[in-house]
C-alpha cells in the first residue's frame, strides 16, 4: 500500500492467478512436454531511427505459450513484442529476423514442437545505415532496396511437430493451404487479419485450423487465449502420435 517492496508483500492479482494456473496444469496434457512459440512482429533497421515492421502486438502468440504452460508443458517464447513477460514462460527476446531464426532454431533442439505466431518480415532492407539517413534539398523519392529475409520455418529441422500461421488479407483458405503444404507444417491457423476484431492487436481471433489430411475447422471469434487452447486441442493428438512419450 506504501509503494515500498519487501518481504510479504503482496503480488499483483493476474501474478497470483497465473502462478495458481499454472501449479494446477502442472500434470496437464502437455505435461513433460517442451514447446517453443514465436510472437510479435519482427524489425529490420534501415538506419539507427527507422525500420520496416508490421501491426503485431504478439497477442496470440503470448496467449499460446500462456495456454501451453496451463496445460503443463515447459514454454520458450521466442518474442519481437514488448509485451510483459508470462509468469512460468522462459521469454527470448529478439527484434530481426536473423535474431529470431537463431533463437528458434537454437530452442527447438530439445523441443517437441515448434508454434510459429510471429509476423516474420518477408524481405529486409539490404543494407542498412549506419547513420540517420537525411532527407536531402530538392530529393522528392528515395529508393529503398528489400532483400528476401531467411524462412525460419523451411530451416527448422524435420521431426519436430510445426504449427504455423497464415495472416492474409484475401484468398485465405487458397493461401494457407499452399503454406501448409511448402513448408511441411502439420497445422495452420489462418486468420483474416483485416477484420476490425480478429487483425492485429485486438483481444479476438477468428482463425481456421487446416491440417495436412485435408482436415478443417472454423473457430467463432473467440477471446485470443481460448483460440490458443483450441490449437493445442488439435496440437495434442498430433503429438501423442508423431512423438509418443
Amino acid at each position: 500500500a506504501s509503494g515500498h517492496s519487501g518481504r510479504g508483500r503482496l503480488a499483483e492479482p493476474q501474478q497470483i492467478l497465473d502462478a495458481i494456473k499454472t501449479l494446477l496444469g502442472k500434470n496437464g496434457d502437455l505435461a513433460g512436454r517442451r514447446l517453443v512459440v514465436s510472437a510479435g512482429g519482427t524489425r529490420e533497421p534501415i538506419d539507427p531511427v527507422r525500420f520496416i515492421s508490421n501491426y503485431s502486438s504478439g497477442k496470440m502468440g503470448y496467449a499460446l505459450a500462456e495456454a501451453a504452460r496451463d496445460r503443463g508443458a515447459k514454454v520458450t517464447l521466442v518474442s519481437a513484442s514488448s509485451l510483459p513477460a508470462p509468469h512460468g514462460v522462459n521469454v527470448i527476446e529478439v527484434e530481426s529476423v536473423s535474431e529470431m531464426k537463431d533463437a528458434v532454431l537454437s530452442a527447438v533442439t530439445d523441443a517437441d514442437a515448434l508454434v510459429m505466431a510471429a509476423a516474420v518480415s518477408d524481405f529486409r532492407p539490404a543494407s542498412a545505415s549506419e547513420q540517420k539517413i537525411k532527407k536531402q534539398p530538392g530529393e522528392e523519392a528515395m529508393t529503398l532496396e528489400l532483400v528476401k529475409t531467411d524462412d525460419i520455418l523451411a530451416s527448422v529441422p524435420e521431426g519436430i511437430v510445426k504449427v504455423g500461421f497464415a495472416a492474409e488479407t484475401h484468398d485465405l483458405i487458397e493461401n494457407a493451404a499452399k503454406k501448409l503444404q511448402e513448408k511441411r507444417l502439420d497445422l495452420i491457423c489462418a486468420n483474416d487479419v483485416t477484420a476490425p476484431d480478429a487483425g492485429f492487436a485486438v483481444d479476438t481471433n477468428r482463425v481456421t485450423i487446416l491440417d495436412r489430411d485435408g482436415g478443417r475447422e472454423d473457430l467463432p471469434l473467440l477471446p485470443k487465449y481460448e483460440v490458443a487452447t483450441r490449437i493445442l486441442d488439435r496440437l495434442v493428438p498430433i503429438l501423442n502420435l508423431r512423438r509418443p512419450r
